[in-house]
């Protein structure tokens, strides 16, 4: 049992700029609406654990990167009982000089009816707020 969710977004700005504010996890509080606490315990490389809180009553899990290419896509797990959650991230720099994000979310195993039921509509509500951030973050960052 699969449950995709693909959340996407066209951004002003380069492929570069965008990468480096989605990839420095440690800010994702200061401008992310949805995270109360991220944290990377190590390089940005496959193999590097952190820990994830969204804001809000639920507890926070930890995760770990399982794939990282530079400024095109990176990928992190985070356990659930009896499966687990894939979170892709792509970038892509289009021709009309934006840059195309997406953010796929896929649960794998018995919890996948629930994260349909409960969290679906709640990622999908809350991803343009994130893209918004990112988008402004990633600008103020290279008008610095």
């Amino acid at each position: 049992m699969t449950y995709t969710i693909d959340c996407t977004a066209r951004l002003a700005g380069d492929a570069q700029s965008i990468w480096d504010t989605w990839t420095d996890m440690a800010s994702y509080p200061n401008w992310d609406p949805r995270e109360e606490e991220l944290r990377i315990d190590g390089p940005f490389a496959v193999g590097t654990t952190g820990f994830s809180k969204q804001a809000g009553p639920r507890a926070g899990t930890t995760f770990e990167l399982t794939r990282v290419e530079p400024i095109t896509r990176w990928t992190n797990e985070c356990p659930l009982p009896g499966g687990r959650l894939v979170l892709d991230h792509y970038i892509e720099t289009m021709s009309d000089g934006r840059v195309s994000v997406l953010k796929r979310y896929q649960v794998h195993g018995p919890l996948e009816i629930l994260f349909r039921l409960f969290f679906g509509r709640g990622i999908r509500a809350g991803a343009p707020a994130t893209f918004a951030a990112l988008e402004a973050e990633a600008l103020r960052r290279t008008s610095v």
